[in-house]
This record gives C-alpha cells, sequence and structure tokens, in this order.
C-alpha cells in the first residue's frame, strides 16, 4: 500500500504500529476493467489513479479542530509509549490502531470524504447508491445478496490512495454521471458495501474492515428491518460516539400509507437513542435521520444536499478520528484513571513509618543503648576507684564467667574438648519485619490506584526488598557493632581529665595517710593518729564521692552519645531503605502521574472537536 507509506506529511506517524502492506492493484485488472466497460464509457469510467498524486496531496494548514486532534494523538502516542512495559499488547492494541489509522488518513487527500453505504439485505442501499450516483453502477435485483464487494464511486480525481487503502481494485472503481448535481458533492468518495447480514463470512469482513476506514457512513434502513439485533447491537451502538459522521436514512417509506413513514421514523429515534447515538436536532452534533425513497427519488435530493454540505466542510475525517480517539480512552479508562484517588505519591506519614520499621529490623534501638552503656562503663573505668577496679579485674581473671573464655581456658590448657559457643545468627536483621515494612509502603503508595499500575509498583517494592534484609544485615554488623562492643573507646568530655586527677589525689591521701599510720605505728614517726586517720578517711570516702559525681555528670554525654549512635544507624538503614525501595517505588508513581496526565490530554475530547452540522 504504496500511499500508506510514501506520506509526504508524516507529522501523524506514531512510530508504535506497524502498518500492513495490502497487495497493490494490478494494472492488468485496471486495463482489462476499462477495456470491459468501454461501451459505457460515456457514462461510467473506472478511476484508474487519475490525479498526478496518486491520492497525496500537500495539507493545508490545520484548523483548529486538527489542531486540537494532532495534540490527543501525540499524547495518545505518549501514552502507549510509556505504558508498553506495564500493560500488555492487546491492551493497547486499539490505541494503537487509531494512531495507525490516523497516520494513514493524514497522509491522504484531505480534499476528499470516504462515506460508505451499509445496510441489511433488502434495504434498498445499492438503489440508493445508484441514485446518489444518477447512473446504474451496483448492481440491484432479487438476488441475495447483490453485491458481493465493495464498489467505489468518486466525484473527482486523486482518490487513488484512499481507495488502494480501502482495497477496492480498480475494477470496481467508477464515476458519476456529469450533472450540475454532481458537482454539489465534488471531493466525495461515495462506496457501496454488501449486506451486513449477509450469510456469507467474506461479505460482512468486507464491511468490518471498510466501516474502520471511512470517514462517515449512511446506514440504510428499511421498515421491515429498521429494528434488526444485529444492525443495532453489532454497529451502531458500538459506533455511537460516531454521531457526526452518521447518517441514518429510513428508505422505501414509499411503502408505508399516511402517517406511517414519520411514526416509523419516530420510533427510528427512539432507538437510536437507546443506543447512545445523539440525534443532530436543532442546531446540536449528532446523527442525522431522514427518510427517503431511492426507487421514486423522494428525499434523495435531500440527502444529496445533507451530503454535499458534509463533503464541502472537509472535516469528516478529523471527526471520525476524534470519535476513533474518544472509544480507545473510554476503553483506556479504567487503566488510568481510578475515580477518587487525590494523586499517587507515598506520605510523609508513610516514610517515616516505613524507615522506623527498618531501624527497628537493625536494632537501632537497642544499638544506642548499648553505646550508651559503653560509654557510661567507659567513664567508671576512667573515674572509678583504683581498688575497686582492681578487684574487678582480679575477679574476672579468677573466674571467667563466659562460655567463650571457659573454651579458650580449655584450650590453652588442652584439657578436652572446647566448650562450643552460641551459635551466631546468620540473618541479625528480622527477615518478617523488613518484609512488613515494604509491605505496608507498597500498600500505602498503591491506595486507589487503577490494577495494572498497583501491580507494577508492588512488583518494583519486591524487586527492591529483594536484596534489602542482607543490605541491612551488614549495616547492623558493621555500624551497630562499632557503637555497642566493649572494647569501643567514645569519645570523652572535656572534664574527664580533672575528674582522674581528683581521683587519683584521693587514691593518694589514701596512700600517704597509710604510710604515716604505718611510720607511727613502728616509731619511726610522732605519734598522731588523727592527721593520718583523717587523710585516709578524706581519700576513702572521697574516691566513691567522686565516682558517683562523674557517673552522674556522665549520664547527658552518655545519653547523647547513645543518640547520636541511634540517628547514625537509623540514618543507614533509612537510606538504605530510601534508596531499594522508596526511590523506584517513587519513579515508578511519577511514570504513572505523566501517563495520567497525557490521558488526561487524550480524554479531553470527550468536548466535541468538530464544529456543528447544520
Amino acid at each position: 500500500m504504496t500511499a500508506l507509506t510514501d506520506r509526504t506529511d508524516d507529522r501523524w506517524d506514531d512510530g508504535f504500529i506497524a502498518r500492513s502492506r495490502p497487495r497493490p492493484v494490478d494494472a492488468g485488472e485496471e486495463d482489462a476493467a476499462e477495456a470491459g466497460d468501454e461501451g459505457d464509457e460515456a457514462l461510467v469510467r473506472a478511476v484508474s489513479g487519475a490525479g498526478s498524486d496518486g491520492g497525496k496531496s500537500t495539507a493545508p494548514p490545520l484548523s483548529p479542530e486538527a489542531q486540537a486532534l494532532r495534540q490527543r494523538l501525540d499524547a495518545l502516542r505518549q501514552l502507549v509509549g510509556l505504558s508498553r512495559t506495564r500493560l500488555d499488547g492487546k491492551t493497547l492494541a486499539e490505541a494503537g490502531r487509531v494512531l495507525d489509522e490516523a497516520a494513514a488518513r493524514r497522509g491522504l487527500s484531505p480534499q476528499h470524504t470516504v462515506v460508505a453505504i451499509a445496510g441489511a439485505t433488502g434495504s434498498g442501499k445499492s438503489t440508493l447508491f445508484n441514485s446518489l450516483a444518477g447512473v446504474q453502477i451496483s448492481e440491484t435485483g432479487l438476488r441475495r445478496p447483490t453485491t458481493a464487494a465493495p464498489i467505489a464511486c468518486s466525484w473527482s480525481d486523486g482518490a487513488a490512495g484512499l481507495l488502494d487503502r480501502l482495497e477496492i481494485p480498480g475494477r470496481l472503481r467508477r464515476r458519476p454521471r456529469e450533472t450540475s448535481e454532481a458537482e454539489a458533492l465534488r471531493g466525495m468518495v461515495l462506496v457501496d458495501l454488501p449486506d451486513l447480514d449477509s450469510a456469507l463470512g467474506a461479505h460482512r469482513d468486507h464491511v468490518d474492515r471498510v466501516l474502520a476506514l471511512v470517514d462517515a457512513v449512511v446506514w440504510v434502513v428499511d421498515p421491515e428491518k429498521y429494528a434488526d439485533a444485529v444492525l443495532h447491537e453489532r454497529y451502531l451502538r458500538p459506533l455511537a460516539g460516531h454521531a457526526e459522521v452518521t447518517f441514518v436514512v429510513l428508505n422505501q417509506v414509499d411503502r408505508l400509507p399516511g402517517e406511517a413513514a414519520d411514526l416509523v421514523l419516530d420510533d427510528l429515534r427512539r432507538l437510536l437513542d437507546e443506543d447512545g447515538i445523539a440525534l443532530g436536532e436543532h442546531g446540536e452534533p449528532g446523527a442525522t435521520v431522514l427518510g427517503l425513497s431511492a426507487l421514486t427519488g423522494d428525499g434523495v435530493g435531500e440527502l444529496r444536499e445533507l451530503l454535499g454540505q458534509f463533503t464541502q466542510e472537509k472535516g469528516a475525517a478529523t471527526r471520525r478520528i476524534s470519535a476513533d480517539v474518544d472509544r480507545a480512552a473510554v476503553r483506556l479508562r479504567p487503566l488510568y484513571v481510578a475515580d477518587g484517588h487525590a494523586g499517587p505519591e507515598i506520605g510523609e506519614t508513610a516514610r517515616a513509618e516505613f524507615e522506623d520499621r527498618l531501624a527497628e529490623a537493625v536494632g537501632a534501638c537497642a544499638a544506642g543503648l548499648a553505646a550508651e552503656r559503653a560509654w557510661r562503663r567507659n567513664a567508671g573505668k576512667a573515674c572509678g576507684t583504683p581498688w575497686l577496679r582492681l578487684w574487678r579485674w582480679y575477679e574476672g581473671r579468677r573466674a571467667p564467667r563466659t562460655l567463650a573464655g571457659l573454651a579458650a581456658l580449655a584450650a590453652i590448657g588442652g584439657r578436652g574438648q572446647a566448650v562450643p559457643q552460641a551459635p551466631v545468627e546468620e540473618e541479625v536483621t528480622a527477615r518478617q519485619r523488613v518484609e512488613q515494612a515494604v509491605r505496608v509502603v507498597a500498600d500505602e503508595a498503591v491506595a486507589g490506584l487503577p490494577q495494572p499500575w498497583a501491580q507494577a509498583v508492588r512488583e518494583t517494592a519486591v524487586r527492591g526488598a529483594d536484596g534489602l534484609p542482607e543490605a541491612l544485615d551488614e549495616i547492623a554488623v558493621t555500624l551497630g557493632a562499632a557503637v555497642a562492643v566493649p572494647n569501643a573507646k567514645p569519645p570523652r568530655p572535656a572534664w574527664w581529665p580533672a575528674a582522674v586527677l581528683t581521683q587519683a589525689a584521693m587514691t593518694l591521701l589514701q596512700i600517704f595517710g597509710g604510710l604515716w599510720l604505718v611510720g607511727q605505728i613502728v616509731g619511726v614517726l610522732e605519734p598522731k593518729l588523727m592527721p593520718p586517720v583523717l587523710l585516709m578517711v578524706a581519700g576513702i570516702i572521697g574516691g566513691p564521692l567522686v565516682e558517683w559525681a562523674c557517673s552522674v555528670a556522665a549520664r547527658g554525654p552518655a545519653r547523647r552519645y547513645g543518640q547520636d549512635a541511634e540517628r547514625k544507624l537509623r540514618e543507614a538503614a533509612a537510606g538504605c531503605g530510601r534508596a531499594r525501595v522508596l526511590e523506584p517505588v517513587a519513579a515508578e508513581l511519577l511514570r504513572y502521574r505523566e501517563v495520567r496526565e497525557q490521558y488526561a490530554t487524550v480524554a479531553a475530547g470527550g468536548s466535541r472537536l468538530s464544529t456543528t452540522r447544520q
């Protein structure tokens, strides 16, 4: 299909959907058709690609309606691109078809309007087709089905590309009778379709294929089958949004006596209203409904006038594509819009709760308490009395109270097997708490999201949580152990040297008083009992007092040191959780927000883009 690929205007090229290439019309077929129709050439001649552009022409400046439609199609293209990895191909197939056909139609002649005449068996559509053309083109008769393949009639040259797109061969392309009435329809391409209720599947396939490509449709019904379920359920109801490019014609009104034609037309309008088709009455945009008789010509002139005005507006293609976009937007709405959802984001409360759970999982609070105890223990070692420290050291050497110490002594002495140590947990982090934290934050993030995007967010959170426990384990082992092990040396405040000197002075007082007292006992010194005793009592009482004062003074720094250690561990765990879970989830929500904005642009055309037909 050359006209679809060699387009001069590629502004509507979607770049997503590959286009099929129908078999080109063979030149031999066209020549044979022309040779077979030589006897009727004065009235009917085949359209054999007349016009140097083959159905293509330079696009005129876009109207406001076409510009708005272009923005919607661009948004739909972006929508498909952003959704490709989140939604399956079948879900996006309708949107892709709309983009494909819009690009194809934009590349063809904007000066022509393609109108299909469709109807059920015996409705008289071929007779109406011939009446509009002013010459016998489509075969009519009592044999059913009469029309086996689409037949086209073009009122002007340059429509070959459009007919190629419809896959109508050259032998089935005709021209109308040259009359003054025909001039009013210049630019129109009329296509007579097979019966939509034909028993032959190939005929119904022709109808479905062409109806998806034409700019407008004239539905021909008769008094007997105007309420046929096949017509309403399979065609009119699904195409309810295409009312502005729809004509519904009640044919054979000559068979209805008196006011019966008006009654049938009223009932037809009622059925169309039930189908959801807006009726173009009182100057409002919508479908045109009228009655006529193709056999007697009554009402055909009015239809010809309406079609002529419709063709001269040259907006049918824009209206048709706009209606296709509207229908695609309605079908895609459940995938992009969640009613009542304020906005896709992770709230501050959810973030804080997530970080709190991770901090609890790595034991940040326990590590902070351990760091506080380590600080106070270190203060006790520095400021405690030497005799108490010596006693603790002696007790530790005399009777080790840990399994590890007993095992070490047994191994050194070679006495039997080493006592096994308590098993070390391979996983320091509580995995269940991590999984719960991820699950809760994911539930918060997907609240109200459409199902496909909620699933994408959950999968993103699960992927981020795969290595999160291991990463938190490493943080707990390295950073947590650094502040909890007894050998760690917390920083000392400025007053510690003074406390140590004071404690040393109390010790020296005890030693000096003791030596003074011993000297008096052995007779070396003059016996004065009170001074050495007072010195010893001052040292004995002052040492514990200094230790107690230091422990009281150490509470604030120890608490701050523990809080600082807890904060570091909490921040490390929160940073790991943000990098692995929160940021990927936020990126997925941002993609959804972009997609939803594009969908809003696509769905904005729910308001009519086209002008009202008068």
